[in-house]
């Protein structure tokens, strides 16, 4: 029922197929086993959706007891060197515009606290302020967390739907944190 061999065949891989096993639905991702490029095998690795669920209601508690409000702003950033001075002012300068803005930098660098400080400067410093980190988020989550869903949408689905993070960020900032991962 698995068509494993298939996977061996072909070298792709599945991923998210839902099967039932014993009468528990599970997701099955399905991956080539490679020695350099010679494909040796082919593994299925399982994971029962009820778990997922349970993942998604815990994470979406999360995430929105947080609630969606910024609360540092530039004046919160502490330094005097030049750099800091400099990071600043540019931080600032971007805050007028309404593109895209991508903030690196090391673990506890202060990414967040200049996104933050960038959404007070802005013009959608009214609206709310979301922050996500995608590395907490299951993949098999990204989707439906980003973008939401209609009622019914897959099994286990809110009757009701859910609206994704970026139209409850509609109006404001939606900082995704860890997009590396």
């Amino acid at each position: 029922e698995l068509k494993l061999e298939n996977t061996l065949k072909t070298g792709k891989e599945e991923l998210d197929r839902i099967f039932s096993v014993n009468g528990v639905q599970v997701l099955c991702n399905k991956a080539p086993i490679l020695d350099g490029t010679r494909r040796i095998g082919a593994v299925a690795a399982f994971q029962d959706i009820t778990k997922i669920q349970m993942a998604e209601a815990r994470i979406r508690k999360e995430v929105y007891s947080r609630g969606h409000v910024a609360v540092f702003r530039f004046q919160d950033i502490y330094g005097a060197s030049k750099a800091i001075q400099e990071t600043i002012a540019t931080a600032k300068s971007f805050s007028v515009t309404e593109a895209n803005i991508l903030i690196s930098g090391e673990t506890g660098s202060g990414k967040e606290v200049f996104a933050q400080s960038i959404h007070h400067h802005s013009r959608r410093a009214k609206g709310p302020f979301v922050a996500v980190n995608c590395a907490s988020i299951p993949s098999q989550l990204l989707e439906s967390e980003l973008f939401g869903y209609v009622g019914g949408a897959f099994t286990g689905a809110s009757k009701e739907g859910k609206a994704g993070l970026f139209e409850i960020a509609h109006a404001g900032t939606l900082f995704l944190d860890e997009i590396g991962e």
